[in-house]
């Protein structure tokens, strides 16, 4: 079991949607610290403990400056949940702009991975820690106007697998989980019309990312049946796949009618 309480952790884009509903649950449990990387940290939970840094985690300069301040002011990190995350629109990769694709790729992709190579090394000196990525269930499927932040997000999850087994190999007791939610509702993909799976609640989402944590699962879908994502594309022709995903499920319009959170 990973404990939450008594531990320092720290979750990028906390201040707000499940970031800020993850850092109420930690300080909740009992946790040290809750230390928040967003570009908009005034909007983190206002707590004693919550420490806030403002952090593009598309600049590497940034993490490995930041990671530095937090080191001396807070401490080592004990749990590290990359949470940030964006998506560009709802226009086909023929559309995709390079500047959309470059920052998707590094907010998505990239910065998870330097975010924890700058605290893993604490971890894995001290053998003790644990990684949650958030990726996304666009990240075992493809969906129509959604193809870059799939991309971003198959990559962190094909990362957190490679890492695990590194981890094992090790024989290391740092753990690392990656989470493979539906679209939640937070405003980020706002517009998104769903045909049989529910929105997934926040509140409810996020509480299942931490229950996750604390009882060190590598691999975690919400709702669970994503956890048969896989198994589907292993036996199921390709034209009956995208059938049965797309007509029977209607996830391939998902993103139709997409709008994303308004500024």
């Amino acid at each position: 079991m990973t404990q939450i309480k008594n531990k320092n952790i720290l979750i990028t884009g906390g201040a707000s949607g499940i970031g800020k509903i993850m850092t109420r649950i930690c300080l909740e449990k009992g946790a040290s610290n809750v230390i928040v990387w967003d570009l908009n940290p005034q909007g983190a939970e206002e707590d004693a403990r919550v420490k806030a840094y403002k952090v593009n985690v598309a600049k590497p300069e940034e993490i490995s400056d930041t990671y530095a301040k937090v080191k001396a002011e807070v401490g080592q990190v004990d749990i590290l949940i990359n949470n940030a995350g964006i998506v560009r629109g709802n226009n086909t990769f023929d559309k995709q702009t390079p500047q959309d694709i470059m920052l998707s790729m590094d907010v998505n992709a990239t910065a998870p991975m330097l975010v924890a190579q700058a605290m893993m090394p604490d971890m894995v000196a001290r053998d003790s820690g644990h990684i949650c990525n958030i990726a996304s269930a666009a990240g075992m499927l493809g969906i129509p106007k959604l193809s870059v932040y799939c991309a971003s997000k198959w990559a962190v999850v094909g990362w957190t697998e490679s890492m695990n087994l590194e981890l094992i190999q090790m024989k290391s007791n740092v753990k690392a989980t990656v989470i493979t939610p539906y679209f939640i509702n937070t405003g980020m993909f706002d517009g998104v019309k769903s045909k049989v799976f529910p929105i997934l609640d926040p509140e409810k989402t996020s509480a299942k990312i931490i229950r996750a944590i604390e009882k060190n699962r590598r691999f975690k879908g919400l709702p669970f049946t994503e956890h048969f994502i896989r198994f589907c594309q292993g036996i199921l022709p390709y034209a009956f796949l995208n059938w049965f995903f797309g007509k029977v499920f209607g996830v391939y319009e998902v993103m139709d009618h997409f709008t994303g959170r308004k500024a």
